[in-house]
């Protein structure tokens, strides 16, 4: 028996530890990767702190990882669609008996030196691409395309505002602008996210704190207010200052995962201006080829966005500087 090392997360203690694990076999259906760059996402953090949870996790650990990119090691025994040595990256999640399951999250992810894949889920990555700039788009990048494009169905030259600009909201901006959204206007209360969001294509960066934060979005928006509004946040203040803010017919989409009490502080208000309020999470299985074609085709550029590359035996210490944003980071890389 073949063995690998993966940082597995034990859920009962919310312990992460890296461990000499046995290397999967692809079996039907299915393609093992050997894995060249993983995401460190801020929902991994959560998995860690205590704040999320796996709904349909089967066991009590977890290899965490659901951004992942690498190149086929072994086909399952039908597959023919793929060959060993091409380069691929791999949706952040699979439909299985009709259950929308994540990876590195229902099932082991990208964390270690190889991951399982269905062939459902691989998609071709051009050379031009590198692994790092890769793996971050089946979530950091594919999650706010979905938001933007699906759920809340952004037009050209629509006022947007998007509060929180770390790893899915610098992207949203990025992808806000491609679209056509005018004028984009960044909520943060970071200097840097505000600096960032600016170097992104935000046509305003503004402080959730400053008294004239209204007055600054109805100036921006030539007194429209927000057609759209986008928490990538997940925290309650963030949602209640956004519904003050929105256009009539405006809404607001949440995207930023929080497992508290949403509320409306005027019912009527909200009813009369037809204001709506959409859950969102994850996106389409076209998201991932999409993006990779814009970025193949130079519509979309994600090398700003890889603030460090670490080994896996750091999984650790990348999880902190995530947690305490340390060195500003967009996203770090995980490198087995």
């Amino acid at each position: 028996m073949e063995l690998m090392r993966a940082a597995r997360l034990h859920i009962p203690s919310r312990t992460l530890t890296i461990e000499e694990v046995p290397r999967p076999v692809a079996g039907p259906g299915q393609v093992l990767v050997k894995v060249e760059a993983a995401g460190v996402c801020l929902s991994d953090v959560h998995l860690i702190d205590g704040s999320l949870t796996p709904t349909h996790l089967r066991r009590e650990t977890v290899t965490l990882g659901h951004e992942v990119a690498g190149t086929v090691a072994e086909l399952g025994r039908d597959v023919t669609a793929w060959a060993v040595g091409q380069r691929v990256v791999l949706q952040a999640g699979d439909i299985r008996d009709g259950l929308v399951l994540t990876r590195g999250v229902d099932y082991d992810g990208g964390w270690a030196e190889y991951a399982l894949a269905s062939v459902d889920t691989l998609f071709h990555l051009p050379d031009t691409i590198p692994f790092e700039q890769a793996a971050i788009i089946p979530d950091a990048v594919s999650t706010p395309w979905g938001a933007i494009t699906a759920t809340a169905e952004v037009r050209p030259a629509q006022a947007v505002g998007v509060w929180g600009v770390g790893g899915l909201g610098a992207h949203a901006v990025q992808l806000l602008r491609a679209v056509g959204a005018c004028p984009i206007i960044a909520v943060d209360p970071l200097p840097a996210a505000r600096r960032r969001a600016l170097e992104f294509g935000a046509d305003v960066a503004l402080d959730p704190a400053d008294p004239r934060l209204r007055e600054q979005v109805l100036t921006a928006t030539g007194g429209r207010a927000l057609e759209v509004a986008f928490d990538f946040a997940g925290a309650a203040v963030v949602r209640e200052q956004a519904l003050t803010l929105l256009a009539p017919r405006g809404r607001l989409v949440l995207v930023g995962l929080a497992d508290k009490a949403l509320t409306v502080a005027d019912g009527a208000l909200f009813s009369y201006q037809q204001h709506q309020i959409l859950g969102h999470y994850g996106s389409a299985v076209d998201a991932v080829p999409q993006l990779v074609a814009l970025v193949e085709g130079g519509r979309l550029d994600f090398s700003r966005s890889i603030t460090d590359v670490l080994p896996l035996a750091d999984a650790t210490k990348a999880v902190q500087r995530l947690h305490t944003k340390e060195g500003d980071p967009i996203r770090l890389i995980l490198r087995p």
